[in-house]
């Protein structure tokens, strides 16, 4: 795994993309813009895409989609079509309410497309999934959407989806995966399957900052323990969607270019494993 994901990583961080399966690239870092508002969020997207960022993810669950893209729409030096914008599905209900969140998300962007659509969660059951990724594929040959994906899928919930739509598989699942939680069997999956991993609270939203291996891995590298997980997420191969508000932790998350983590270092933090949930984890509900 770590000689493929090195060997994409030849451009810098924030530059680096991965080619999902529709052929569609999709950066390697990209702003989480989770329980941020207001001011706060048009602020914290603006400082990302001026130190290069071009990625955000939102969610309608968030209330920030108007206030991320007017940020996007307004950056003086950055086009909407060098922006990879994501947003979410907030409640799986029908067919039809599917297709008016992804019109009303259009409206609140006010950005003419969306980049990756996810289904936020599996929560509703198998049929009310399997529907409403239906509508979801509609709106991507609509053109409204150019990739869909989902989010919090665990592996029953990713099969029985193949199973009931084997021609429109997702292109993304992003779940939480950090040191702490290394999400294997779900991980494993996914690539089995070509679905590419986005990993949502990479840093563990810091909890796990003073663990004595993420100390003493930080010194010998010469980073921040933030800059560690974020390196690790990226060396497994993995999207990662790190999270700040302020404009120094921004341009610090992704200043990972001057170092590589050592095969057996790689080796320690995914050993830290612990099943640490951060939010929620809805991958093993019905």
């Amino acid at each position: 795994m770590l000689h493929r994901t090195l060997k994409a990583m030849t451009a810098p961080a924030l530059a680096s993309t991965i080619t999902l399966p529709n052929n569609r690239p999709i950066p390697r870092i990209h702003l989480g813009v989770y329980q941020t508002s207001g001011t706060s969020c048009t602020a914290a997207v603006t400082h990302a895409l001026t130190a290069g960022y071009r990625a955000i993810d939102s969610a309608a669950w968030y209330y920030n989609e108007r206030e991320v893209g007017t940020a996007i729409t307004t950056h003086p030096d950055v086009a909407r079509e060098d922006v990879f914008f994501t947003t979410k599905l907030q409640n799986n209900e029908s067919f039809a309410a599917t297709k008016r969140a992804v019109d009303e998300s259009l409206r609140k962007s006010g950005l003419g497309w969306i980049d990756l659509y996810l289904m936020h969660s599996p929560y509703g059951g198998r049929e009310k999934r399997s529907e409403c990724w239906r509508a979801v594929v509609e709106c991507v040959r609509e053109g409204k959407v150019r990739s869909a994906g989902v989010s919090n899928f665990g592996i029953r919930h990713l099969q029985q989806l193949l199973e009931d739509c084997p021609d429109d598989k997702p292109m993304v699942n992003q779940v939480e995966v950090h040191p702490f939680n290394t999400q294997t069997a779900i991980v494993e999956f996914c690539e089995q399957n070509n679905i590419q991993i986005q990993a949502y609270a990479p840093l563990a939203r810091a909890m796990r900052f003073r663990n004595p291996t993420i100390q003493a891995l930080a010194r010998k590298y010469g980073c921040t323990p933030a800059q560690l997980m974020v390196r690790w997420s990226l060396q497994k191969g993995y999207v990662t969607l790190p999270k700040s508000t302020k404009r120094e932790r921004i341009i610090e998350n992704a200043d990972v270019d001057g170092f590589v983590i050592e095969e057996e270092d790689v080796a320690r933090m995914d050993a830290l494993d612990e099943g640490l949930v951060t939010d929620w984890d809805p991958t093993d509900c019905d």
